[in-house]
Formats: structure tokens, C-alpha cells, sequence
């Protein structure tokens, strides 16, 4: 692996950490401290916008570098004929998933607290960023399988 292709890796893995424990916070930590009540609108808003600029940016991060990668190591036959392949195709669906799931969540999140609403929009938000919570880590585990 050239020097180049270790930085893209590295790059690549950095901002997976960052996005996956970021969701994975939102959903474990912040959304069902929010249904209790414990959080007002604006400390919320901020972490979901916080959220959703995170999960862009490495939404299209991961697309560049994983692009990158895939193109460096992969043929076609080898991303359809190959359980790494394969793999890897499991991941970009997985990936793109996850970026719906939490546009999904932080859209409903934002627009109930743009009402000045805590409770109900965190438990709408909920779902989707358990679902997301979960796709996170699979695509770590997919991610060192292929590692």
C-alpha cells in the first residue's frame, strides 16, 4: 500500500469513528436524555445541527475516500466475485443507509424543536437513531472483517 493509499485509509477510518460514536451518542445518550425532559431546545438544536453537519461531511468523506480506496484495490469482478467484494458493496448500501436514517432523524428532531417542543421530537427522532445506532456499528464490524 503506497503512502498516499495509507492516508486515505487513514482519513477514511477517522471519520467512520467520528460519525458512527457521534450517532451512536445521539441515539444512547442525548435523545433519551431529551424524552425525560432533561435538555432544553437550544442545547438540543445545537447537537443536532452538530449532528447533522458531522454526519454530511463525513458522509461525503467516506464516499471520496472509499471511492479511493475501492478504485485502488478492487476490480469490478473482484467487488462482485469475491467475498471482500462483496463486502465492500455491503458496505456502500449499509453507508447509504445510514446517511438516510439520520437526515431522517435530525429532520424530524429540527422541525419539532423549531415548534420549541423537547419531548415528542426526540421520541420521533428516537427510532430512526437506534436504527442508525445499529447500521453504525455494523458497518465498523463490516469495515474490520475487511481491514
Amino acid at each position: 500500500m503506497a503512502a498516499i493509499d495509507t492516508a486515505v485509509a487513514t482519513i477514511h477510518l477517522l471519520f467512520a469513528g467520528l460519525w458512527a460514536g457521534s450517532v451512536v451518542f445521539v441515539a444512547l445518550a442525548v435523545l433519551p436524555t431529551a424524552t425525560a425532559g432533561e435538555l432544553n431546545v437550544d442545547p438540543l438544536r445545537t447537537m443536532a445541527s452538530w449532528l447533522r453537519t458531522v454526519s454530511r461531511a463525513s458522509s461525503l468523506v467516506l464516499f471520496l475516500t472509499g471511492g479511493h480506496l475501492a478504485g485502488a484495490q478492487y476490480t469490478v469482478e473482484s467487488l462482485v466475485g469475491t467475498t471482500y467484494g462483496n463486502l465492500v458493496i455491503g458496505m456502500v448500501a449499509l453507508w447509504l443507509l445510514l446517511t438516510g436514517l439520520v437526515e431522517a432523524g435530525t429532520g424530524r428532531l429540527l422541525s419539532g424543536l423549531d415548534e420549541r417542543k423537547v419531548r415528542s421530537p426526540a421520541r420521533s427522532a428516537l427510532p430512526f437513531f437506534r436504527a442508525a445506532a445499529l447500521v453504525a456499528c455494523s458497518l465498523l464490524v463490516v469495515g474490520g472483517i475487511i481491514v
